[in-house]
């Protein structure tokens, strides 16, 4: 049992409490130093019984080291924007850099613990979330991130003398509210799902660190010397080189061969059938709106395949109050900066609304695998990420379909001969864009992976589009997202 073998807390005196604070001082700013040019975010998860002592513990840390390279975030009851998007969003969009240090109080472990408590949740969907935590946190690691995860304690006795002397100073009862007190009360029900959670997502790169908070000074230390040997022990093993990945499978069953390019939509036709997908588009637009139902749409396909053009066919059909067309480039020097998926979490629509990405995560497992910017092990963990990304919108009920419009080398060729002489386009065209031709084998190859390997049907599906012919790429674009909004709303309406 976690609690009945933690060590008691040790008095320490004053003189040797401080001897040893200055010495830990010095060490921590120096790992702090070392990790400021490493491409490790650290994140520290405070968690434990109520008034342990967590936020009077995170204000130390503050002090002893430099606060510049420290991100210090609470996580309370959800704001209403949160709680209009996925569980993590909230925690996603306050990660650390890369080189910096997180602080967090009530994080990821708060919510699940107090409902199970409370019951709120039942058992199935207490170990669901601890199953999605524990898959957040490797997401995390396995880029990189340090996670130190500490647990204060305080035995059911020690709390409340704890509550009790907090309430008799005047200048300090305002910390105790009639919520801890109730927690108190419910003290052995927190006790034995704590010990769940901790036997749960206890693992070799994320393990828990119990300290006994009964003595202030010795709670103070133990919290330090567990943060210091855990960056130094990281900075130590970044320096040993990574394992080389296992050969990668070449793709089976490629879909794009069997497309039709040849496809055609004669001009009157398809100017007959935009207006009907308009319209009909436009109705579902506001029935969603009225079940608050989120989407997020992503276009990808080559160069000039015709994204944009696609994207402007479908917003005459929607309130411009309502979406919104997130346009993806490389990243930037604070992107890079964080996890590749934290720049997407930024632009998850709240209930209600639209995101069109015009390209999107995808790009890990195309431009930067084909290009070298991500390594193997990068880009070929990614596909797993990126399916669990997509999991977590699709569980809020986010609605997400994605597109990718194929047109072929002769095709691709051709529009770019016209983009360089017509004047509103030519900008356009890069010559990064003729660079990339040269390896249309090797994209090929990566659409194919991806294709199979993030085909979430029918939840996340992809909807490979024949893009040679404009207007017929056009419609059956409008009639794809028709079907899944159709989908969506026959699906709520059923539960």
């Amino acid at each position: 049992m976690w609690f009945e073998d933690l060590p008691k807390a040790q008095p320490i005196g004053r003189k040797d409490y401080e001897a040893r604070e200055i010495e830990l001082r010095e060490k921590l700013l120096t790992a702090q130093g070392k990790l400021r040019d490493s491409k490790h975010p650290v994140l520290i998860l405070f968690a434990g019984v109520d008034k342990a002592g967590k936020g009077t513990t995170v204000n130390l840390l503050n002090e002893w080291m430099d606060p510049h390279y420290i991100t210090t975030r609470a996580f309370d009851e959800p704001t209403q924007g949160e709680r209009e998007r996925p569980a993590f969003w909230r925690f996603w969009k306050d990660l650390p850099p890369r080189g910096q240090i997180g602080l967090y109080l009530s994080a990821w472990y708060s919510r699940p613990l107090v409902d199970r408590v409370y019951k709120q949740i039942k058992k199935d969907t207490f170990q669901d979330k601890l199953d999605e935590i524990t898959r957040l946190e490797k997401m995390l690691t396995d880029d990189g991130a340090l996670i130190i995860k500490i647990w204060l304690h305080l035995d059911k006795d020690a709390q409340k003398e704890r509550l009790e002397s907090l309430q008799s100073d005047p200048l300090q009862r305002w910390r105790v509210k009639e919520k801890d007190w109730e927690n108190w009360s419910n003290y052995d029900r927190f006790i034995k799902y704590s010990e769940q959670i901790l036997d749960a997502t206890h693992a070799e790169r994320t393990p828990w660190h119990l300290v006994d908070a009964a003595d202030q000074r010795w709670r103070n230390l133990q919290v330090g010397e567990i943060i210091l040997d855990a960056i130094e022990g990281r900075l130590e093993a970044s320096q040993r080189p990574a394992p080389a990945p296992a050969p990668w499978p070449a793709p089976n069953q490629p879909r794009l061969p069997a497309l039709d390019m040849s496809a055609h939509l004669p001009k009157a036709e398809y100017k007959h059938q935009l207006a009907e997908a308009q319209r009909r588009l436009h109705l579902l637009h506001r029935m969603l709106q009225a079940e608050q139902r989120a989407a997020v749409v992503i276009f990808e396909g080559w160069d000039a395949a015709g994204k944009g053009g696609a994207i402007r066919r479908i917003l005459p059909a929607l309130d411009a109050r309502h979406y919104r067309i997130v346009p993806i480039s490389a990243p930037t020097k604070e992107e890079l900066a964080h996890h590749y998926l934290w720049r997407f979490w930024q632009h998850i629509p709240r209930d209600g609304r639209i995101t069109f990405f015009d390209r999107s995560w995808y790009g890990r497992v195309l431009v930067e695998r084909v290009e070298g910017f991500a390594s193997d092990e990068e880009w070929q963990r990614a596909y797993n990420e990126i399916n669990l990304f997509e999991r977590e919108l699709v569980e809020h009920g986010v609605i997400v379909q994605k597109f990718w419009i194929h047109i072929t080398p002769d095709e691709q060729e051709r529009r770019f001969n016209a983009r360089a002489v017509t004047p509103h386009k030519s900008w356009k065209l890069t010559a990064e864009d003729w660079r990339n031709r040269e390896k249309w084998g090797a994209y090929e190859v990566a659409v194919e992976d991806m294709l199979q390997r993030t085909d979430g049907d029918p939840l996340a599906p992809w909807t490979v589009i024949e893009g040679n012919d404009k207007r017929f790429a056009r419609i059956k674009v409008l009639e794809a997202l028709q079907a899944r909004f159709e989908l969506a709303l026959d699906g709520s309406s059923a539960s």
